[in-house]
């Protein structure tokens, strides 16, 4: 299947390079991106508002009349409906105290393996968020994903496939086709985009008893948010038994119409045109490994072992997404599209009726 290559579309790090000569920005946003595979691919888009962005939708098509000589036709209109998305604001603070920096003899040392882990947690936040932020009963954080796909009746249910799973340990696929004009990142109207870093020197800082010691300080924001232009191109593939998954039984197994392999192929289906933007997979480490565990098993006419793995993609040890075969190299492909892992994707969530 023909992708979209990524020059065509602003990643996080690709705006962040617009902001400052010095590149200081950008390389923040390279580390960040480094440690979150679908900041590599997610489009990023200045926000129309100081907290977010507002765009209109098209919720129907407008009535098209078959119309014969002497007889006019009725005047429609297609059917537009606004939402605004808003942005979070996700801060860290540092306080390392300077004796402390200074006992291996390089301060700029330590506070840079600190920072590694400032980076880390935040991108922990932002996936978290972008899964399953829920702004109506988290107001400081975003509108992420699985509220807009929770319910099979809602209107965004038609892209919801169900895989069998009726207990408590259950996880979800997604599948995203990301562009302007269907799935994007956003920050707010005015401000930097990505992981904002400031070195705030060396000052007086508090115990928990008041008392004041001398320390190094730095600051860490990133303001994000998703917008959903046209929920018709994200799927999700919800109630996977993650047990069954391991098991490769039940509504796993490979013979049963609710396999993860059979359901992705259907989930590619109901997107209205691939082309729209890049399309992507997101799954946990755990659905990421047994696909490929799934494609060794049905890959009883490979001549060799690399021939059955290689049915995904190339994955070579050392690889990495980007180099290599292609613009995904070392990435893990479904019939074309990369599967991305994100670990904030759960094994614990409740079945979706």
């Amino acid at each position: 299947m023909a992708t979209l290559p990524l020059k065509n579309h602003s990643t996080i790090v690709d705006v962040a390079k617009s902001f400052g000569p010095d590149g200081k920005v950008a390389k923040v946003a390279e580390l960040l991106a480094q440690s979150n595979e679908v900041l590599s691919f997610l489009p990023y888009r200045e926000g129309n508002l100081p907290t977010g962005h507002k765009g209109v939708v098209r919720t129907g098509l407008p009535t098209v009349y078959l119309r014969s000589f002497y007889k006019g036709v009725k005047v429609s209109k297609s059917g537009r409906a606004t939402i605004e998305d808003v942005c979070a604001m996700a801060e860290g603070r540092s306080e390392i105290d300077v004796d402390l920096a200074a006992l291996n003899g390089n301060a700029n040392e330590y506070r840079a393996s600190e920072a590694v882990a400032f980076v880390e947690s935040i991108n922990q936040t932002w996936a978290q968020q972008l899964i399953y932020g829920d702004s109506s009963i988290e107001p400081e954080g975003i509108m992420g994903l699985t509220p807009r796909y929770n319910s099979k009746s809602a209107q965004a249910g038609a892209n919801i496939i169900d895989a069998g799973g009726t207990g408590s340990d259950n996880t979800s696929i997604w599948l995203l086709v990301l562009g302007d004009e269907t799935i994007h990142g956003i920050y707010p109207k005015g401000s930097q985009a990505g992981l904002q870093h400031k070195d705030l020197g060396e000052i007086d800082a508090e115990d928990e008893n008041g008392d004041k010691y001398r320390a190094l300080a730095e600051l860490w924001k990133w303001k994000f948010g998703l917008h959903v232009k046209d929920w018709r191109y994200a799927v999700r593939i919800a109630n996977v038994d993650v047990s069954d998954l391991i098991a490769q039984s039940g509504t796993q197994a490979i013979t049963a119409a609710t396999w993860i392999n059979k359901l992705m192929i259907k989930a590619m289906a109901r997107i209205p045109s691939m082309g729209m933007g890049r399309p992507v997979f997101l799954a946990s480490r755990t659905v990421k490994e047994m696909l490929s565990v799934g494609a060794l098993d049905k890959s009883q006419n490979a001549l060799s072992f690399a021939a059955a793995l290689d049915q995904y993609g190339h994955v070579a040890p050392g690889s990495v997404a980007g180099q290599g075969q292609g613009i995904s190299g070392g990435q893990l492909l479904f019939q074309g599209v990369p599967v991305l892992t994100v670990d904030q994707i759960l094994s614990t969530e409740a079945r979706v009726v």
